[in-house]
């Protein structure tokens, strides 16, 4: 994905003892507008600071997606919104969890390395 020119959504899944997850979601932002892109919106999915069980922190929602159900949805309706180019996760995604939420969210979903890395 060419970042030059485009506008994404950074999308960050961290688990509730993350507790530095804004100064990441700043810096990946950062990075991107550094190379060009422009930040068009922010999704921001947490885990274990209501009710998931300790025991389930450090793990995803879902294998397909990282995040809730519900979750997807909003970031969906952000890149619908702003007409993002792109949803960038800060997490590294598996082919099979970029198909997917490329679909879902209407948008491609790429993972933030392989934006930065792209040329």
């Amino acid at each position: 994905m060419a970042v030059e020119g485009a506008d994404v959504v950074i999308v960050g899944y961290f688990s509730g003892k993350q507790k530095e997850f804004a100064s990441l979601m700043d810096t990946a932002a950062q990075e991107m507008t550094t190379r060009g892109a422009r930040v068009v919106g922010r999704i921001v999915q947490r885990r274990g600071v209501s009710d998931g069980g300790a025991k389930k922190m450090a793990l995803p929602y879902s294998s397909r997606t990282l995040l809730s159900y519900g979750k997807v949805r909003e970031a969906a309706a952000l890149c619908e919104q702003t007409n993002a180019d792109a949803a960038v996760f800060l997490a590294s995604l598996t082919e099979r969890q970029r198909h997917v939420l490329t679909l879902m969210l209407g948008c491609p979903a790429v993972s933030l390395v392989d934006a930065l890395t792209a040329v």
